[in-house]
């Protein structure tokens, strides 16, 4: 799995045996917790050494400016950047005046341990100061997932060989020096001081803290209390300046003595709220947790996780790395999404501040495809963010000339902050994942509610997008042009095939919605003339086809571009983006990621048996999958046309992206998407699941080696388990509620496995055979970018 000795293959945590600093800034992102409003990376406890320090607030943000060589009409003026806020992980410790720090001394043990059913980062270390003194010490970390502003630590520390003075420092700490940033562009820029200090104050042992960060405006609150149990007397004592908050405490204990303290912090934030509002909110969020205690706040996150993984998990029987590997993902994607309310789920989620911590359409079209099924009120929560957007969507349609909404290419706020426009704002596809996400989860939950009001809007001011935005030829054909579809390494293109066949579903889905809600479509100003328009744009949608060689091309022209040089590119001029102009890379066939392939996945309703197959092939010959984004369509496509061998593989990658480090900058944080591709693999690939308004699709197959495969899908208030064995599928839609406040649950279920259709009800299961696998030859990849084998 991660090619480190020191981490270890289990089925519910992620366990790093050993403490190696080389691996420490990818470790802090695997070890990060969430809960979608707060964002702790796994710093090391005393807060140094360290790879990136992070503390993240969900919507908290700095501009600055983006500069231009040569600056053009609708350019962006300035550009947002996650930063990192008030730090309340930090706890120093100090061994007869020595300060524990795992760089001097001698390590005796060091034990991490991410698990994935507590929702806690557990620290077990045995340290021997300079001086020959040693200790141990027990930490337990937690982001409430049920107190939404929480996040609190536990710290334990006992000598081992003899006595020993104790100085525990706690601390809040704002402005913290971050290292400098490198050349790699995906990064995040570094912002010196952004945090300018409104209050400082302590008060009977609680620290409360405001700041403003200095140029969005944004006022950030933080506080922390402290418990303290000790079998001895302590001394302790606060302080607060500007930037720090301090509690210490101080013992003289035996070996056996323990001094215990559990660390309470809150955040909040605003642009609106007054100084002492928010400050009288953080403290109000402190009392709270104050009253459910440290074993309380355990226990919710306990109950908490167990509901998730009661309708989330997924189950395999022969692949242990795999096992573990999805559950890490699945626990990182619900807290990304948990309590986010509101807000943005970006690239990174809130573990680290790669991309400026910005959300792109893969938060559509991969994080929210696989919440869909196991949290759907975190994906009504992302979709009403996207629709409190729309005002700034359409101002930045109406620059560009456009009706409807232009949703930004990559965002915090809802404003664009992409400042290259051929890959940015021309990859208006993002319009179209938006309304795809929408209509999953209304096929998923059917939320009346949702459906009627940001829903269809969001559905109506994206079909108007796209009617301005294409336009009929001579031949009355529907045509977008000039557009750049999920493949970066192509731009500026005509008719891509993923972007027309994406948009041919959105105006389609807009149509039906209004004709289906008239009264609320009269409300958004929809007239039957405009939605008659949508139903002819998406009816005469251009799809192009390479007669010569019988296959899709991904856009017009592309398939008689030259073909890009592979022979002769060096495994280490990959990604080629750092290696190459853009001017190479886009009149060349090459494939960054998966850009028709993603469209034969998701519009596979679009597409023949062979036309899978052939259009496959050719690009699997072009794609370099340099981007986190592609091994997981890849792998579903791949197995629906019968490779098998080739999907299991992917899956591997997808799977193994952020805990192998493939892409060796997975210490800027988490790859989300990736982390959604592995469920997606195992459930659109290997469980051949297609949700589309003609209802649910199965077309199951086990990979070589493989004895089981177990997964669960929440739908309107029940799960539906699917169990494939070698042979045959077994489909169960539960008797009882996961979702037991819901007025209306799903009594029965029509769905198909392969080319037989049944309808389940709760508590009777129905068992189908699994037809035997047709073998095919493996298409080829470029030279040097095979997946690895599993």
């Amino acid at each position: 799995m991660i090619e480190h000795p020191v981490f270890q293959t289990e089925p519910w945590c992620l366990r790093e045996s050993e403490l190696d600093l080389s691996v420490l800034p990818h470790s802090e992102s695997l070890f990060a917790l969430s809960n979608g409003h707060i964002g702790w990376r796994g710093n090391l406890d005393e807060g140094e050494p360290h790879g990136l320090p992070g503390t993240y607030l969900n919507g908290v943000y700095e501009l600055r400016p983006l500069p231009y060589a040569e600056a053009g009409y609708g350019y962006p003026d300035s550009g947002e950047t996650v930063i990192n806020v008030t730090n309340g992980k930090l706890i120093r410790l100090l061994v007869d005046d020595e300060p524990f720090d795992v760089r001097y001394g001698r390590l005796v043990s060091h034990e991490r341990t991410l698990d994935l059913r507590d929702g806690v980062l557990r620290r077990d270390a045995e340290w021997e100061s300079p001086t020959g003194r040693s200790v141990r010490v027990r930490t337990t970390r937690v982001v409430s997932l049920t107190q939404r502003a929480v996040a609190a630590v536990c710290f334990e520390v006992e000598p081992v060989n003899g006595p020993a003075r104790i100085v525990v420092q706690s601390e809040l700490i704002a402005n913290e020096e971050l290292p400098a940033a490198n050349e790699d562009p995906r990064t995040a820029a570094v912002l010196s001081s952004p945090l300018v200090g409104d209050l400082s104050e302590q008060y009977d042992g609680r620290v409360t803290m405001v700041h403003t960060v200095r140029h969005s405006k944004v006022r950030v609150g933080a506080a922390m209390e402290h418990l303290v149990q000790c079998p001895k007397d302590v001394l302790s004592k606060v302080m607060s300046t500007q930037d720090l908050g301090r509690f210490t405490v101080a013992a003289l204990l035996e070996p056996g003595e323990t001094l215990r303290l559990v660390k309470f912090v809150s955040y909040g934030w605003s642009t609106t709220r007054s100084l002492p509002a928010l400050r009288d909110q953080v403290d109000a969020a402190l009392s709270a947790v104050l009253q459910t205690g440290w074993e309380g706040l355990l226990a919710e996150q306990r109950t908490c996780l167990d509901e998730f993984w009661s309708r989330a998990d997924v189950e395999i029987d022969g692949d242990p790395e795999i096992q573990q590997a999805v559950r890490f993902a699945l626990f990182h994607l619900f807290q990304a999404g948990a309590r986010a309310e509101q807000r943005a789920i970006a690239a990174k989620g809130l573990t680290g501040s790669g991309y400026d911590g910005h959300a792109f359409w893969d938060t559509e079209s991969f994080v929210l495809q696989v919440l869909t099924y196991m949290a759907p009120d975190a994906v009504k929560h992302a979709l009403s963010w996207r629709h409190s957007t729309l005002p700034a969507a359409r101002d930045r349609a109406a620059q560009l000339g456009l009706a409807g909404a232009a949703f930004p290419w990559r965002t915090i706020s809802g404003q664009e902050c992409s400042g290259y426009w051929p890959a940015g704002t021309a990859a208006f596809h993002i319009n179209a994942d938006i309304a795809d996400a929408v209509l999953r989860y209304l096929r998923a939950t059917r939320d009346e509610d949702f459906a009627r009001t940001a829903g269809l809007e969001l559905l109506v001011s994206t079909a108007r997008l796209w009617c301005s935005l294409g336009h009929f030829d001579g031949a009355g054909q529907f045509r977008i042009e000039g557009v750049t579809g999920p493949d970066e390494y192509s731009a500026l293109a005509d008719n891509n095939v993923y972007t027309n066949l994406m948009a041919q579903q959105n105006l389609q889905a807009a149509a039906d919605a209004v004709t289906h809600d008239p009264e609320q479509a009269r409300a958004f100003g929809v007239t039957p003339e405009e939605a008659d328009h949508w139903r002819a744009a998406a009816k005469g949608m251009y799809v192009p086809y390479d007669e010569t060689r019988g296959v899709h091309p991904q856009a017009d022209g592309f398939t008689d571009h030259e073909f890009w040089d592979f022979e002769n590119t060096g495994a280490d001029q990959y990604p080629l983006l750092l290696h190459f102009p853009y001017f190479q890379l886009y009149r060349k066939q090459v494939i960054k990621q998966a850009d028709l392939v993603l469209a034969l996945h998701l519009r596979g309703d679009a597409f023949d048996a062979r036309d899978k197959a052939r259009d496959f092939e050719y690009c699997e010959r072009l794609t370099v999958r340099d981007s986190s984004l592609s091994a997981c369509s890849q792998a579903v496509v791949a197995a629906e046309v019968g490779h098998l061998r080739l999907a299991y593989d992917y899956l591997g990658e997808a799977a193994l992206m952020d805990l192998a480090n493939l892409e060796k900058n997975t210490a800027d944080g988490l790859h989300l998407a990736a982390l959604a591709g592995s469920w997606i693999a195992l459930v659109a690939g290997f469980g051949g699941m297609r949700h589309r308004e003609d209802g649910l699709l199965f077309a199951p197959r086990l990979p070589v080696g493989w004895d089981r495969l177990c997964f669960r899908l929440l739908l309107q208030g029940r799960v539906l388990t699917v169990e494939i064995k070698k042979g045959e599928a077994t489909y169960t839609l539960d008797s009882g509620s996961a979702e037991p406040d819901r007025a209306e649950r799903l009594e029965k279920l029509e769905l198909r496995h392969y080319d037989h259709t049944f309808t389940l009800t709760p508590g009777e299961p129905m068992r189908a055979p699994i037809p035997d696998p047709v073998a095919h030859p493996a298409p080829q990849q470029p030279h040097g970018r095979e997946p690895r084998r599993r």
